[in-house]
């Protein structure tokens, strides 16, 4: 049994997801960064210069991403949006042309067998996004880059052209990368867009046709076809050939009148069909030449430019967060991070109420009443009484405050002994493995002001993290090359789901 799965459902899945950050009942998204000890062969495999492929497994996404979990900052709904594959405008190159029956039998130019893997739009230097409408036969573009943001089809470059809408500066800063583009529609573009109308033509010229101008009909199913009140081609045929699909009146065959509602059409060259005047009364014959043809092609829905995101294949969403140094205290500057991620709708720790800080901070901590030396990032510490194992994140000396991870790994958060896992507690010393340095931990329930004012309460000595591990659903997971943090230093995280 054959079966595909369609553009439209893709889109259908885009925009499910794309609706549910702002619709009444709005899921709760959080992007999350992690892993700040390196990847190496003896734990995750790979290594920090070629990390490890994440594996969509229940340990993987149901618990492990939360053991390595720094921090999290929630997505709003004004930080996405729709996007496309970026294809820029580039003199001398080839672009597909849109066409509504492209498939494996009949591929695109460039040999996509599927309208949105062919090249059918570019952007420009200036951000404009234009639909290619004919390729003059598959040729190069040749001439100037486009700036035209007429509602109509216009020729350029030996192109015929669409144009469909343009970035704003702020689109453009937020969400363009090297690989994405934001798709939107314009709303002038979209308003004068016509359902069913035929705005392009693939002309097969033939041979030994008398030259001269003829008009014929658009059969099919569009308002009043084959009639001169439906769709209208205008044929230009010299030197015994139809000439090709352009705007030139005289020059190139046209489309005299684009007619509606047209979601198939066909063009009899047959001397019954061939009229000399555009009212179609006067009968006239193309002569006795042969293999000449005209495909008539389709308009997507409602026009084209009617809905950009649609059109050129908008089935990605783009998410773009953006990590401002410390983030309110709760994402830490002196470390680094190897994972990304998206998690819907954890909770607030301890509770079954689904958070809703703008930022969270993922680590544990505990305070010490007294403290020697220097922790060191990513060194081992041990809590020799109770057996517990973990690994520096950061140290604030000026607060005695070591932040900490326990991972599943041995030396990790588990005994080097018998692979147990054990938390840390009470006021048994912790010992820095590397650096020597120690910790007693406090007994005092209190409140300690942060760097940036804001505040971190502790239970005797200690704090949890503030989403509850393991809670919500990890949708999306990335492991790349270390990324460090620093106190003046902002990071522009996007993230590229496509559907």
């Amino acid at each position: 049994m054959s079966a595909i799965i369609t553009e439209k459902f893709r889109k259908h899945n885009a925009n499910q997801f794309h609706e549910s950050f702002s619709e009444a009942s709005a899921n709760v998204y959080y992007l999350f960064i992690g892993k700040a000890t390196a990847f190496t062969s003896a734990t995750t495999t790979g290594s920090d210069s070629s990390p490890p492929t994440p594996a969509d497994a229940v340990g993987e996404t149901h618990f492990y991403a939360w053991d390595s979990m720094l921090a999290a900052k929630k997505i709003s709904s004004s930080d996405i949006t729709f996007a496309l594959p970026r294809r820029n405008w580039t003199n001398g190159t080839v672009y597909d042309m849109y066409k509504h029956n492209i498939s494996s039998s009949n591929t695109s130019t460039s040999g996509a067998s599927n309208l949105f893997d062919s090249t059918f739009y570019f952007m420009t230097s200036d951000y404009r996004v234009y639909k290619v409408l004919d390729n003059n036969g598959g040729t190069a573009y040749s001439g100037a880059e486009p700036t035209s943001e007429s509602t109509n089809t216009f020729a350029l470059g030996g192109y015929i052209l669409k144009y469909m809408y343009k970035l704003t500066a702020s689109e453009a800063a937020k969400y363009l990368t090297t690989d994405y583009i934001p798709v939107s529609t314009d709303s002038t573009v979209s308003a004068a867009a016509t359902d069913g109308a035929i705005e392009s033509l693939v002309v097969t010229a033939g041979s030994g046709y008398t030259d001269g101008t003829y008009y014929v009909a658009v059969f099919g199913d569009g308002t009043s076809q084959g009639t001169s009140s439906g769709a209208v081609i205008r044929i230009t045929v010299s030197s015994g050939s139809i000439a090709s699909f352009g705007l030139t009146a005289g020059t190139d065959t046209t489309i005299n009148s684009a007619g509606a509602g047209y979601t198939f059409g066909t063009v009899n060259l047959g001397d019954d069909f061939i009229f000399s005047d555009s009212s179609l009364s006067s009968s006239a014959s193309l002569g006795s030449g042969s293999g000449g043809a005209i495909e008539v092609i389709i308009s997507p829905k409602e026009g084209h430019g009617n809905d950009a995101v649609e059109e050129l294949g908008g089935h990605y969403v783009m998410t773009a967060t953006t990590l401002s140094q410390a983030e309110g205290d709760d994402i830490t500057t002196s470390n680094d991070f190897r994972q990304v991620g998206l998690v819907v709708d954890p909770t607030t720790f301890g509770t079954s109420t689904v958070a809703s800080d703008t930022t969270a901070r993922q680590t544990y901590v505990v305070k010490g009443s007294s403290s020697s030396g220097t922790f060191e990032v990513d060194e081992q510490i041990v809590q020799t009484t109770t057996g517990a194992v973990g690994k520096v994140v950061e140290w604030d000396s000026d607060r005695s405050l070591l932040y900490y991870q326990q991972e599943r790994f041995s030396g990790f958060g588990t005994s080097v002994t018998n692979s147990g896992f054990t938390a840390f507690s009470g006021t048994n010393t912790i010992t820095g493995q590397t650096s020597s340095a120690t910790l007693t931990p406090s007994t005092t329930t209190e409140t300690v002001t942060l760097p940036n004012s804001n505040t971190l309460s502790l239970t005797t000595g200690y704090a949890n993290p503030e989403l509850q591990p393991d809670s919500g659903n990890v949708i999306y997971l990335e492991n790349r090359k270390p990324i460090q943090r620093d106190s003046d230093q902002t990071e522009d995280i996007k993230l590229i789901i496509e559907f």
